[in-house]
């Protein structure tokens, strides 16, 4: 799961060179926003320690 996000970043890189600015940057932005959202849901998750 937390792959998409590269592959985002990635897809964004390559439209950039393409010449796509409008398409780098919605990807760009959907890339970040997944990652923060990735991140808030592992930061904030608990760990079921058992020792």
């Amino acid at each position: 799961m937390m792959v998409l996000p590269f592959v985002g970043f990635a897809g964004s890189l390559v439209a950039v060179l393409g010449g796509r600015r409008g398409v780098a940057m919605g990807l760009w932005l959907v890339s970040l926003v997944g990652t923060l959202v990735l991140f808030g849901a592992h930061a904030t998750s608990t760990l079921q320690l058992d020792f």
